[in-house]
């Protein structure tokens, strides 16, 4: 059975085009329905609206990011990669210029380089943000998350390369799960992909014609698997945390900006950890980290200091804690937990209560036991939906979110036996995201989304097994790209979108 869970700032200053680019990004906040805040109450600094918006799908890669507020800033509070900072899943951390607009009602972020095409975006304040009037934003923070555009292209998949994963002795190495991130700031995205047999991770750096082995192999857990990226200590590298399934462990590598890792940090966390996710749960605007332990039967927070973690808690969920994800699900203004319950064959989203608490807030059916789930607003409605494989029941269902925390009915879908992975991305170009299911005793498939209706289009085969797949731009050319790994042939096919 196989798991898979599912990535230096400017001085501050106040240009007239800064002023100029936040008044036209946004209606005024006299317009602004949506106010939110993770405390609520009059007492508290509120985010009236954050352009791109949040949960859109479609941001250009060079539109920055515009935070506006209810009240006007106290400029000190807003400490780039301290109050501030976000990440994109393949370009890393973003960097870039602060301004300030509207009198101080508006935040200002202007990355110094472009985002990557069709890659997920979070952003986070800490709870130390605050007003002039000295009012904060409450012990949560706040945090969102965005996708950007990607170029129209045929979504027509032709082999590129191919990448073995097996060390130099030629054992089986059972690829399965890994992330696609530029680890050296050269642009480029590169793979780091996690072996459950050897136990490790291999890195395959973006050349630009092409990928090559890095060489080094770091080690991992037992079974290593679910993997997510992210800038853990804030130093402008990428990070991994990788969850080790026979162990019960999580393993932290600190990267280096260079492709290599240091040495790594090793947490336990429980029985049989299948899913793991980032968000900030006690408001620093770093990421922490949440796994989904099916043998505890439940889900454990690892809290963030500075790139080292410690246990700072545990949630139950429902009967059998197997899938996980981050998303804002009641659009309060901080990210909560979507839990594929496999035993009960449900989705929970625990509802991000602040401090590291959390309670059960929507269930729904899944249509079977839920093996991978990923979030993204699938009808551009402006609410989070979930799409997730059901394991051995041989579906998949999309679920429509509706921005309080509950769900609609499933949507079910038929697949390949032994669906292990699902992953999102416009990989056509159209403005919306695509969906694409991987099977194990299948293969590939591609469900377009055709204003919000997924229909398949196309089925791509594996040499041996379809274990999953990463969504990125391989070569820079602004549509996404597929990278396929199959755990059985031990190998990563890169699939050129377009030809």
């Amino acid at each position: 059975m196989k798991p898979y869970a599912m990535p230096p700032p400017g001085r501050c200053s106040r240009s007239a085009a800064a002023r100029a680019l936040a008044v036209a990004a946004a209606a005024s906040l006299a317009a602004c329905g949506d106010a939110t805040g993770p405390s609520g109450g009059a007492d508290v600094l509120r985010v009236a609206r954050m352009t791109p918006a949040a949960r859109g799908v479609a941001s250009a890669p060079t539109e920055p990011i515009v935070i506006r507020f209810d009240r006007p800033l106290d400029r000190a509070s807003i400490v780039p990669d301290r109050s501030l900072h976000a990440f994109a899943r393949s370009s890393g951390t973003v960097r870039g210029t602060i301004a300030f607009a509207e009198d101080d009602r508006a935040l200002v972020l202007t990355p110094s380089r472009p985002f990557m095409a069709g890659e997920p975006v979070s952003v986070y304040l800490s709870r130390d943000v605050r007003g002039a009037d000295g009012v904060t934003l409450g012990p949560s923070g706040w945090s969102a998350q965005f996708w950007t555009a990607a170029r129209p292209a045929p979504a027509e998949f032709t082999p590129a390369q191919v990448l073995p994963t097996r060390p130099a002795s030629g054992a089986p190495s059972r690829a399965y799960g890994g992330v696609a991130t530029d680890l050296d700031h050269d642009r480029a995205a590169d793979l780091a992909i996690v072996n459950e047999d050897t136990a490790d991770l291999v890195v395959f750096m973006n050349r630009g014609a092409g990928f090559s082995a890095a060489g080094a192999r770091y080690p991992l857990g037992r079974r290593a698997s679910p993997s997510e990226a992210a800038d853990f200590d804030r130093d402008g590298h990428t990070d991994l945390a990788v969850a080790n399934i026979a162990d019960g462990t999580v393993s932290i590598l600190l990267g280096r900006g260079d492709g290599t890792f240091g040495p790594g940090q090793t947490l336990a966390v429980g029985s049989t950890p299948r899913g793991i996710a980032v968000l900030d749960v006690d408001g620093d605007a770093d990421g922490d980290v949440a796994t989904a332990n099916v043998g505890a039967d439940d889900v454990t927070i690892l809290v963030n200091d500075g790139g080292h973690f410690r246990v700072a808690g545990r949630v139950e969920a429902g009967a059998g804690e197997w899938a996980l994800a981050a998303a804002d699900m009641d659009e309060d203004g901080v990210l909560d937990l979507v839990v594929g319950a496999r035993n009960a064959q449900q989705l929970i989203v625990l509802r991000n209560d602040g401090g590291g608490a959390f309670s059960a807030r929507g269930r729904q059916a899944a249509g079977g036991g839920p093996w991978m789930l990923v979030t993204g607003d699938l009808d551009r409605d402006g609410h989070d939906d979930v799409a997730t494989v059901n394991g051995q029941s041989n579906t998949a269902a999309v679920v429509r979110g509706d921005g309080r925390g509950g769900f609609g009915p499933p949507a079910m879908h038929a697949i390949d036996p032994f669906g292990l992975a699902s992953d999102l991305g416009d990989l056509d170009g159209d403005g919306d995201l695509d969906w694409l299911t991987s099977s194990y005793s299948g293969d590939w498939r591609l469900f377009e989304n055709q204003g919000g209706v997924l229909a398949m289009t196309r089925e791509l085969a594996p040499r041996t097994a379809a274990s999953c797949a990463l969504l990125f731009d391989a070569d820079g050319d602004g549509d996404l790209d597929l990278a396929l790994i199959d755990e059985e042939a031990d190998e990563v096919t890169l699939m050129r979108n377009g030809g």
